[in-house]
């Protein structure tokens, strides 16, 4: 083996060894955000005698040219290592058996080991287990300034044989992260060739911090299909790796309270952008009634990691589809209720009633 061999399998252990660490903390740690995102100052319009029948509520839903059925997606996790390996494999199981979307982790390893890899193998090789699964393939933005080109991405979306790609943005995690990368600067023309090239819908994502209104217009000029705000009030990643790292921990301290609360990105994002163009909400919605609030705001999709995550990490192998499929059924049971007592017999006619929040720009 040579150098540059020898220099890329180590580039993959660290990032191998990070991705573990982030489980462990995740799992392990409170994590959350120092700070609300935003739902409880939301109020859904009550109706005291709702004109249908409970059983004819329906909660399927279109996103990108594709049906699932329920609007919630398994957000970005994990993936590379063996244990985010066998986490994946059964989050994707899950979500083909319950027809809704899954966002995989960053794919970067894939890239770290694609010269020792055959088409098709090696990390995130998830279509050997769940071949119908809606999956979406993953990769951090900032990395376009570090080598990764578009071809590199095109080859994540077709190794992940993938529905969608996302890139997602986290500055404020690269900055404490001890081992980050800085430079952000000159990214919207590299974005804007992969939207160009990507055969799959490209969707722009933050990690926890929130996407401000003027990221979202430049996200839509480049030719993104749809933002995910993810914002603040859930997992907050820049915390976690201040815990990594004794020596960064004040800084994840200082900045744990730093970011756009959901409930304020999804009214910008939404206020925004053209009002059929697409937006996820995530970060910080833990139940039904978080997600049809989020629809009520506009939201298209309802992301969700820590739930998922918590159903596995906390029960045994042979149990964890049971248990995802019982957050799931939680989840779909408080927003059909949410449904129900707002007079809305499904997530169109829920999204309606709040458009007079909105003066969003027509089509």
């Amino acid at each position: 083996m040579n150098d540059i061999q020898k220099g890329i399998l180590k580039t993959s252990s660290e990032t191998l060894s990070r991705k573990d660490d982030h489980l462990d903390l995740c799992s392990q740690k409170n994590v959350n955000s120092n700070g609300s995102a935003g739902w409880e100052h939301i109020k859904l319009p009550h109706s005291a005698l709702p004109d249908l029948n409970f059983d004819e509520i329906n909660l399927e839903t279109q996103f990108l040219d594709q049906k699932f059925s329920a609007p919630f997606l398994i957000s970005s996790m994990t993936g590379g290592s063996p244990r985010g390996e066998k986490i994946n494999e059964t989050l994707a199981l899950f979500a083909q058996e319950m027809k809704i979307p899954m966002g995989v982790g960053s794919q970067r390893i894939v890239l770290e080991q694609k010269s020792f890899q055959q088409k098709n193998s090696g990390p995130f090789n998830l279509r050997k287990i769940a071949p119908r699964a809606i999956l979406y393939a993953n990769i951090g933005a900032v990395q376009l300034n570090y080598g990764v080109t578009t071809r590199d991405c095109l080859y994540l979306v077709e190794n992940l044989q993938a529905q969608a790609l996302i890139l997602h943005l986290n500055p404020l995690q690269e900055a404490i992260q001890k081992e980050g990368d800085r430079n952000f600067k000159n990214l919207w023309p590299k974005i804007s060739e992969i939207c160009k090239q990507s055969p799959v819908p490209v969707i722009l994502k933050e990690t926890g911090c929130g996407l401000d209104a003027q990221t979202c217009v430049l996200a839509q000029e480049a030719g993104i299909k749809a933002v995910d705000v993810a914002g603040f009030g859930g997992t907050h990643w820049g915390y976690i790796e201040g815990l990594r790292h004794t020596e960064r921990a004040n800084l994840g301290e200082q900045f744990r309270s730093w970011g756009i609360p959901t409930v304020e990105a999804l009214i910008q994002a939404r206020t925004a952008l053209r009002s059929s163009f697409p937006v996820i909400a995530s970060g910080g919605i833990r139940n039904g009634l978080d997600a049809a609030k989020a629809f009520y705001l506009g939201a298209e999709l309802a992301g969700l990691a820590l739930p998922f995550l918590k159903a596995i990490e906390d029960t045994a192998e042979n149990d964890q589809i049971e248990k995802l499929k019982k957050v799931y059924f939680d989840l779909c049971e408080g927003l059909k209720i949410s449904l129900f007592c707002t007079n809305s017999t499904n997530i169109a006619k829920l999204k309606e009633k709040g458009l007079e929040l909105y003066e969003v720009e027509p089509d």
